[in-house]
């Protein structure tokens, strides 16, 4: 079975080494919805999805230590997007679309968003992103990334329980949750992920 999602992926570290994974998804199986992933300086690696239905699939397909339903909220502002999802808080500043990002929006979106030119691109994308964009996931599923436009983060700011997390960092180290990291420098990523499953609940 062939699952889609289609919006958006931020990544960006913090001073105090924690990092931050948004997916912001228009549309999905589920419907519109965003989930935050967070690897905290320890290394333990914490899930934040709206419902039981979207945390046990993500959590099917990428490795957590911890899985936690709660509402998360994301206002997508043109310029600064907020996010809070239980103990965090966040906000970050989109910059300009990169030189690689208006050379992804020359690529037509049928041709973009297939599997088989993610295969194709993905050592491209490994060279010039630092991260793949198609693999398995260890779980028996495998993911496709078709990348269709990239911006710089600019700018950040989180809480955690209410204590600063520190201004804009890289994510370094890369994050674990999946086969590859995102982005080490910060930025906001235009997407379609197809993940190929052989069972799924969607009921």
């Amino acid at each position: 079975m062939v699952v889609r999602f289609d919006g958006w992926i931020a990544g960006l570290g913090t001073a105090s080494g924690t990092r931050v994974v948004l997916g912001h998804w228009l549309r999905s199986p589920f419907g519109a919805f965003s989930d935050v992933m967070v690897e905290l300086p320890g290394g333990v690696r914490m899930l934040f999805a709206p419902n039981r239905r979207t945390a046990d699939f993500i959590a099917a397909t990428y490795s957590f230590d911890q899985v936690v339903v709660v509402p998360v909220s994301v206002d997508p502002a043109a310029a600064t997007w907020t996010v809070t999802a239980g103990p965090l808080t966040l906000w970050f500043a989109v910059g300009r679309r990169t030189a690689l990002g208006r050379v992804l929006r020359l690529v037509p979106a049928p041709v973009a968003t297939r599997p088989a030119w993610a295969v194709c691109v993905s050592p491209v994308a490994r060279l010039m992103l630092g991260v793949p964009v198609s693999g398995g996931t260890g779980r028996g599923r495998r993911e496709f990334y078709g990348v269709r436009d990239l911006h710089s983060v600019v700018a950040a700011g989180a809480t955690w329980e209410g204590e600063d997390l520190g201004p804009l960092a890289r994510v370094e180290p890369p994050v674990r949750f999946g086969f590859a990291s995102v982005p080490a420098a910060p930025s906001l990523v235009r997407v379609v992920t197809t993940v190929v499953v052989t069972t799924v609940e969607l009921r």
